[in-house]
């Protein structure tokens, strides 16, 4: 089973490397991802669609010309991810909050691959715990949620590292 993973980036060109992005993509069958670039004025754009073109079955990109609230660039990527894959369960990172918090973006997606039966169980955990039906937007999941849950973030292997 495919869990999809919403990326908003805003201004991220210097923390995307692609190469390296592009290589944990690939290693990944159960992982495909829409990156939401939310009105980037540096090069992320075009670092992303370099990924994009390297993983084309494995990526989709919305761009958002002007800025908007997480809220709405979440709400993009998922109408993206529902309209290209065919998916039940549907998580999101916010670039720029793993930044703030000097977490390693690398890091981060390649645990994000590693954890993929634990990430499914966590979303339908909370699915389960729902009194309504979940709406498009309720149905999308935070994947940095799921790792304070099972306390990944403390680990070290998540932080920058330093030189």
């Amino acid at each position: 089973m495919k869990v999809g993973v919403i990326i908003i980036f805003h201004n991220n060109a210097e923390e995307i490397n692609s190469k390296r992005l592009v290589k944990i993509i690939k290693a990944s069958e159960q992982i495909v991802m829409c990156f939401v670039d939310n009105e980037s004025r540096d090069n992320t754009l075009e670092k992303l669609s370099e990924v994009k073109e390297a993983c084309f079955d494995k990526v989709s990109i919305v761009e958002i010309k002007k800025k908007v609230s997480q809220e709405v660039a979440k709400r993009a990527g998922a109408r993206s991810m529902f309209n290209d894959f065919d998916l039940k369960h549907i998580g999101f990172l916010d670039a720029n909050v793993l930044t703030d918090y000097d977490y390693d973006f690398d890091n981060i997606l390649s645990a994000l691959t590693e954890n993929k039966d634990g990430i499914i169980q966590f979303d339908k955990d909370i699915r389960s715990n729902q009194r309504v039906k979940p709406t498009l937007l309720k149905s999308v999941f935070s994947i940095l949620d799921y790792f304070k849950s099972q306390d990944f973030l403390n680990n070290n292997n998540i932080q920058q590292s330093t030189l």
